[in-house]
């Protein structure tokens, strides 16, 4: 029997959307608008992180393999671009400066949308991935930091293992094939985008060295255009592409790390629906960029960039060099007790309590798992050792060997509550009533309950009528039985029955 209720999308337009009201959960579950659109990034983004994955793959093949690391040097160094407008860059310098701002894009999408239709919406909410994601941020750091005092480091590395890719542990999860639940999901890319943010901002004030005043108040008047078009409802990619390529361009002669460009653009789009609307113009051109970031800008990036000399002497480097140590060690402990303890502090504070489904195990394999930085933490590596091209490739081995063993432990982390997860995600997606919509969300709506009963009724006379039919069916072989043995004789025949 289908719904009754008028529907939009395939939705009841009055289905209930969200979780009974109650004590406040941490790791609750999601609303099923923010559930569905977790869902969808997620899709995208593992997709794009297996890519990433080959892409980093290839990297090391093509630079390690004999007859082919000068092929590879040559294409990563091959330049190309107006020289007359400062852009004639390298390959390497495209994919770090040019495609990596489309993925700063939809980071900046991202993070509106949060901001202001998201959890990040709700403060009570926002405190939770805002703040692991700024100790998943600060303690990295500080054991880096500590591991070069003590050791007698460059202490100008201190960012390259604050960063988390969502991409990367998302390819992880699709690879071993663990059923992690839509609340520790959500948590986790939320927590990206927030890290995002933090990663942004340092790139902006702390690797900023000079600044063309002239090309930067270009790239903010060429900004305000973008944001005045926008708000004046102006349509057509070929109004704002070609925009957006002079802002970026005059964003990178200015100084600043041109992803910031992209990001800025990102933020100004409007993340809210109006009347008439399904989706805002932000979820509509980040459902159209987002594949070409995840498939292709972010991919690309990790080919020209993870191509690091790898050799026996080079990996034990990694753990003989401070700054390498310090890369490794933030991202495999900062990042993980960074993270579980900022949860632990947060939820412990705010008088919430963690959700009954879940035990602080899963928060820690979650931790361990955004201990995987690649992408940006190579970025930012490149940033802060530039000019000192050997300790550049440790520190990109240190992020890759870091990232393996952050993979592994957490790997193991989560298979041993695979089987849990397993059962936590068959009930979320349980869908009993065939409406559409998980069963789960409509707990608190009579419709629902009618409909089951009216299931369970069909079910209930369906076994009537089989009980019924078997009945008589016993009762036909029991008659023929006893029919059978009466036509048997008892004594004598008619032969029998005459005198001798």
């Amino acid at each position: 029997m289908s719904s009754a209720l008028p529907t939009t999308g395939g939705l009841p337009v009055n289905a209930p959307l969200s979780p009974a009201p109650g004590p406040r959960k941490s790791f609750g579950r999601l609303s099923l608008p923010e559930r569905n659109f977790v869902a969808e990034a997620l899709r995208t983004e593992t997709v794009g992180g297996v890519l990433l994955l080959v892409a980093a793959v290839t990297a090391l093949i093509w630079a390690n393999a004999p007859g082919l690391h000068d092929a590879y040097e040559s294409v990563s160094h091959f330049h190309l671009g107006p020289e007359a407008l400062g852009l004639h860059l390298s390959l390497e310098h495209w994919a770090a400066d040019g495609l990596l701002a489309v993925f700063f894009f939809v980071a900046g999408i991202e993070l509106k949308r949060e901001l202001v239709a998201g959890d990040l919406k709700d403060p009570r909410a926002a405190a939770l991935p805002v703040a692991a994601a700024l100790s998943g941020m600060v303690v990295p750091a500080l054991v880096y930091t500590l591991t070069n005092l003590t050791g007698g480091g460059d202490l100008s590395g201190w960012a390259v293992p604050t960063a988390t890719d969502i991409a990367f542990a998302l390819a992880v999860l699709a690879v071993i094939g663990t059923s992690l639940p839509s609340a520790l999901r959500a948590f986790l890319l939320t927590l990206a985008v927030v890290d995002d943010l933090f990663a942004i901002l340092i790139i902006a004030v702390f690797f900023t060295s000079t600044i063309d005043f002239a090309a930067l108040g270009g790239a903010i008047a060429g900004l305000v255009v973008f944001w005045l078009l926008l708000r004046w409802g102006v349509r057509g990619w070929y109004v704002y592409l070609p925009l957006a390529l002079i802002v970026w361009g005059l964003m990178y002669n200015s100084g600043v790390h041109a992803t910031i460009a992209g990001v800025a653009m990102g933020l100004m789009l409007r993340c809210t629906t109006r009347d008439g609307e399904e989706h805002s113009p932000g979820e509509r051109i980040e459902h159209l960029v987002r594949p070409f970031s995840a498939g292709v800008a972010v991919p690309l990036f990790a080919l020209f960039s993870a191509g690091v000399t790898l050799s026996g002497g080079a990996l034990a480097n990694v753990f003989g060099r401070p700054e390498t140590l310090g890369v490794v060690l933030g991202l495999v402990v900062g990042k993980t007790l960074g993270i579980f303890g900022g949860t632990w502090l947060t939820v412990r504070f705010t008088g919430a309590s963690l959700s009954e489904d879940l035990a602080w195990a899963d928060v820690f394999a979650v931790a361990s798992l955004a201990g995987i930085g690649f992408t940006v933490s190579l970025l930012i590596g490149e940033l802060a050792f530039e000019g000192d091209a050997a300790l550049t490739d440790e520190a990109k081995a240190a992020v890759l060997m870091g990232s393996l063993i952050a993979a592994a432990l957490s790997t193991l982390l989560l298979k041993l509550r695979n089987a849990r997860y397993r059962r936590m995600c068959e009930t979320e997606e349980r869908d009993d009533d065939l409406d559409g919509i998980p069963d789960v969300y409509e707990q608190d709506d009579p419709a629902y309950h009618l409909r089951m009963a009216e299931i369970h009724d069909r079910k209930a006379a369906e076994h009537r009528r089989t009980a019924e039919e078997i009945s008589r069916r016993i009762a036909r072989e029991d008659a023929a039985a006893r029919h059978g043995l009466a036509e048997v004789p008892g004594g004598a025949g008619e032969d029998g029955d005459r005198p001798a």
